[in-house]
């Protein structure tokens, strides 16, 4: 039997391409400039496709950027880090691992072609438990974006 999972491809986007998701899935009843990020531009961004659908169902984006106040081996040394932003699954698609072969992707990309040790996001409290299951540890305490609850998680 064939995995579903066998025929979902992982390919670059642009910044553009990731925005109708993040905004329908993230932000949807804010205007979709609220899921533009200031730093797009210096990002990578990838995208989830299945045979059936021409527009991606899972997004992510990845950026170079190091753990606020926190990002340090014993030794006091920076750890290389890359930080994820606006993942999204488009909800028809869900429960199906296409969100988690993409994080597993992005991990990848982060080790092997940004040099990064240490993978970390802002992540909303109710997919905590998600991404914990992804092997992402929470640090920090518990902040708000627009009146929802978000805790930093990391994985090294």
């Amino acid at each position: 039997m064939n995995n579903s999972l066998d025929v979902v491809q992982i390919r670059r986007i642009t910044a553009e391409q990731t925005v109708p998701l993040r905004h329908s899935v993230l932000w949807p009843d804010f205007p979709a400039s609220h899921v533009l990020l200031a730093d797009d531009a210096a990002g990578l961004h990838l995208g989830a496709f299945i045979p059936s659908e021409d527009t991606p169902v899972a997004v992510v984006s990845v950026f170079k950027e190091s753990i606020p106040s926190s990002n340090t081996e014993e030794g006091g040394e920076p750890l290389p880090a890359a930080r994820f932003r606006k993942l999204a699954c488009d909800p028809a698609h869900r429960r199906r691992g296409i969100g988690s072969k993409l994080l597993e992707h992005m991990f990848n990309i982060a080790r092997e072609e940004l040099g990064c040790d240490v993978v970390w996001c802002d992540a909303r409290v109710e997919t905590q438990g998600w991404y914990e299951r992804k092997g992402m540890r929470p640090f920090g305490e518990i902040f708000y974006k627009d009146n929802l609850p978000y805790i930093r998680m990391r994985r090294p």
